[in-house]
């Protein structure tokens, strides 16, 4: 008779994993951003979003980044915001003892589980802080019409 026999470590892995996955298909359908995730070599950009009965508010963490080094790609169902941020200038004799600031590419894609009218949407950066305001597109099913009875 074969026993099968687990070792503890690679049986809480594999409960976490499971863990994990039931989570990840529990919680990710209403902002699934692994559903056509594309491949960035970037930084990525912390976000915050909300969602209303009509519109989206997302808020984007861009310290130190321009207005002019901002790119919004905005589609009915996916959002993309590409930002560069770059040294200031170039000093030949410096010499970091720490140094703690990420320069680079930062890219962040959201998906939309509801549809937003490109047309309407809005975006504003004051301090740092670019604050996107869109609104969501009203389908057909979604409107009300009164019928009169004859």
């Amino acid at each position: 008779m074969k026993y099968l026999i687990r070792k503890p470590d690679t049986f809480i892995n594999t409960l976490n994993e499971e863990i994990n996955s039931i989570l990840r298909r529990s919680f990710d359908s209403v902002f699934p951003e692994y559903v056509l995730e594309k491949e960035t070599k970037g930084l990525t950009i912390p976000v915050d979003i909300k969602e209303f009965d009509n519109e989206y508010r997302i808020r984007v963490e861009v310290p130190g980044i321009k207005k002019e080094d901002i790119d919004i790609e905005l589609n009915k169902s996916y959002m993309t915001i590409s930002a560069k941020k770059q040294e200031e200038k170039e000093e030949k004799t410096k010499k970091y003892h720490k140094t703690e600031f990420a320069y680079g590419d930062y890219c962040r894609t959201v998906y939309f589980p509801q549809e937003i009218n490109i047309s309407e949407a809005q975006a504003h950066l004051d301090n740092g802080i670019l604050r996107l305001d869109l609104p969501k597109l009203k389908s057909a099913n979604e409107e009300t019409k009164k019928l009169e009875v004859r």
